[in-house]
């Protein structure tokens, strides 16, 4: 683990995430981030970018994206409504020896490395949490520390956004907070093609027929207002394939497309809800008839 030495007070670094994490269409969406990230002048500062959607959207995969473009570590911090102002900076632990070791957040990692910190689901937290980074979204660009009695300024390469789903604001953010976290970038279900290009990069494994029953369904359910998301097409898919693989039966080409259907059903009313089965018997009935 990585150590750094501010004010005499040792601080134990976090590791950068190194996940799996592709953003797949809707470039715009990517410049629109690194265009905020973006510094024009000496006495210019990079903004703090709030990426707004429904859950299931890509919301982290796009700022995980966009960081890994700029070819600096990324930090993934998962908001909840427990998190305490120290947990966005520095945890004090007992070490071995009965000392006390100061952890860095993912946060103050990032700071200190020039990397990108990406809080998740932003509006989970509390005013008081938010309160502690209030100098680091601005021209201030330093946290302190009252646990270790030190102030941490930002590496000229830090770079901040956070993410927010459109519902699930626990917390409702003050204005001083909201103003330190702009712009604002939507993101919304993508256009059928990207969908289908989003399945087909997270399931390389599946039947183009599939895919085009998983898009069929989420584009007949984003029709009728519900808030299904590619991620749950994804994880709709990867079950029903994992039933029919478990199966075992050997089945014939059109035996085998009726089965995998009916385990998309299913799936749908686990892993969403009971009603959300039917938007695959229109979309299978739409997709068969314009074979």
């Amino acid at each position: 683990m990585e150590k750094v030495i501010i004010d005499g007070v040792e601080l134990h670094l976090t590791q950068p995430d190194e996940v799996p994490m592709r953003w797949v269409g809707q470039e715009e969406l990517v410049t629109q981030v690194l265009a905020a990230w973006m510094v024009i002048g000496e006495d210019d500062l990079p903004l703090n970018p709030r990426l707004v959607g429904k859950p299931g959207v890509g919301k982290t995969t796009l700022a995980y994206h966009a960081g890994r473009i700029l070819k600096r570590p990324v930090y993934l911090f998962q908001a909840t409504m427990d998190t305490r102002p120290e947990d966005l900076i520095l945890t004090p632990v007992i070490s071995e020896g009965g000392k006390i070791k100061y952890m860095a957040s993912p946060i103050v990692s990032a700071m200190i490395k020039g990397g990108v910190a990406v809080i998740d689901e932003g509006n989970r937290m509390s005013e008081k949490s938010w309160a502690s980074l209030a100098p680091l979204m601005d021209s201030r660009r330093y946290v302190e520390s009252v646990v270790a009695g030190i102030k941490i300024k930002a590496h000229p390469d830090f770079r901040l956004c956070t993410t927010m789903n459109d519902d699930a604001s626990t917390f409702e953010l003050p204005e001083y907070i909201h103003s330190r976290l702009q712009p604002q970038i939507f993101i919304d279900f993508p256009e059928r093609e990207e969908e289908l290009l989003i399945l087909k990069t997270n399931l390389p494994f599946a039947d183009e027929e599939i895919l085009e029953y998983v898009v069929d369904f989420l584009q007949t359910a984003h029709e009728m207002d519900e808030r299904y998301t590619v991620r749950d097409g994804i994880n709709i898919a990867r079950y029903a394939l994992k039933r029919l693989v478990e199966s075992g039966e050997r089945l014939t080409s059109s035996q085998r497309n009726r089965r995998i259907v009916q385990y998309m059903k299913e799936a749908a009313s686990m892993i969403l809800e009971s009603s959300a089965a039917q938007y695959f018997s229109e979309s299978v009935n739409e997709h068969d008839e314009g074979k």
